[in-house]
């Protein structure tokens, strides 16, 4: 893959990316006069890069505008980790977190394991059932761990993939609220008519809403995909990328994991089939409830979630990219209302039902 290019949100798979690669320079500065760059992620929302330090030890290097985390920020991430870390969780170390102008730079350990799907886009399926069982396993395990973990939420930033708007008795105010703390959301949402447009969400709320108070608050990962792990024989063995990770439940978890990896969204964007992944989600739950079985509250509630798990994500991306992105981007400020934030809990609503309806009747068999 061309190191100028990144994974896009529309119809073109690769495309310039936001910001400028991780340079030599400030590589030396970070690490030192003879650490330089081996490979760049082509992951859009940061700058990644795996980096051979002057001492020759292999480091994860990302940088992020000061804008999207600064250090207080990433605090919030490495207290989780740390956490888990002390569970037993396998998390690749953070060595290092400096800022240097406009930017926060965050150093990593390389984790153990192969990084097997680097080249696949985030929404991606398994190549292997028996590896989605295998993460759902791991799952489990990080939600065992988790517990115990009482920090706060995280306050509204971009990019995060919280659960503070749909479990909400009013969502509409929730949404309010957040437009008043989140200047450039607001001003997108102005311009759209969002409360007619959210009717289809609020149709899932609705279901979903006397089952909320039966789940447990928990901090989750909330990116679970096979890209953020690492692999060793089929298996996790490392749990990288915390950036989305929040006070939730372990269900909104369960939910991500489901959405991420059972419905092939590029082929629908293309305008291609679904290629709805029942034996993904049924190895992942699978796996999942081999070490965590399900609650009766939870197993009920995992259906009216799945159209909603990605919605306040898609929100705070708008947020990134008209908030962060020095010059801004509207077009991709639009795909993330338009295709993600409406189309994806639409699909939900429609053919989406097939896979709501099975995990309904699992939950209710």
């Amino acid at each position: 893959m061309s190191q100028d290019r990144v994974f896009g949100m529309g119809t073109d798979p690769l495309v310039p990316p936001d910001w400028p690669a991780l340079s030599p320079p400030e590589i030396v500065e970070l690490l030192g006069a003879d650490a330089h760059i081996e490979w760049r992620s082509p992951r859009p929302l940061s700058a990644t890069a795996l980096v051979r330090t002057d001492a020759g030890d292999p480091v994860i290097v990302k940088r992020l505008p000061r804008a999207l985390r600064d250090a207080a920020a990433l605090d919030e991430e490495h207290g989780f980790m740390d956490h888990l870390r002390a569970q037993g969780i396998p998390i690749p170390r953070v060595l290092l977190t400096r800022e240097m102008g406009e930017f926060t730079y965050e150093v990593q350990e390389l984790g153990v394991g192969g990084d097997e799907y680097r080249g696949s886009f985030s929404w991606s399926p398994y190549h292997r059932t028996i590896e989605a069982e295998a993460a759902g396993r791991m799952l489990a395990r990080l939600h065992t761990a988790a517990i115990g973990y009482d920090a706060p939420a995280r306050p509204p930033r971009p990019l995060l993939a919280s659960f503070a708007l749909f479990s909400s008795p009013d969502p509409i105010s929730a949404l309010e609220q957040r437009a008043a703390a989140r200047p450039a959301l607001a001003r997108f949402l102005r311009s759209r008519d969002w409360r007619a447009d959210i009717e289809v969400h609020l149709c899932f709320h609705a279901h979903l809403a006397p089952r909320l108070d039966a789940l447990t608050p928990l901090w989750t990962h909330n990116d679970w995909h096979g890209t953020n792990l690492l692999w060793k024989h089929e298996k996790p063995s490392s749990v990288i990328d915390f950036g989305l990770c929040d006070r939730t439940t372990a269900i909104h978890d369960v939910a991500i994991a489901i959405e991420r990896c059972a419905v092939d969204w590029i082929s629908l964007r293309e305008g291609g089939p679904a290629n709805i992944g029942f034996d993904q989600v049924e190895g992942l739950l699978r796996g999942y409830e081999s070490l965590r079985p399900l609650t009766p509250a939870e197993a009920l509630a995992l259906p009216d979630l799945l159209p909603l798990v990605h919605a306040e994500y898609e929100l705070s991306e708008i947020d990134y990219f008209l908030g962060v992105l020095p010059c801004g981007n509207p077009v991709n400020a639009d795909i993330a209302y338009h295709r993600y934030f409406l189309g994806h809990t639409r699909w939900w609503a429609g053919d989406g039902t097939a896979l709501r309806d099975r995990l309904r009747a699992r939950a209710t068999g």
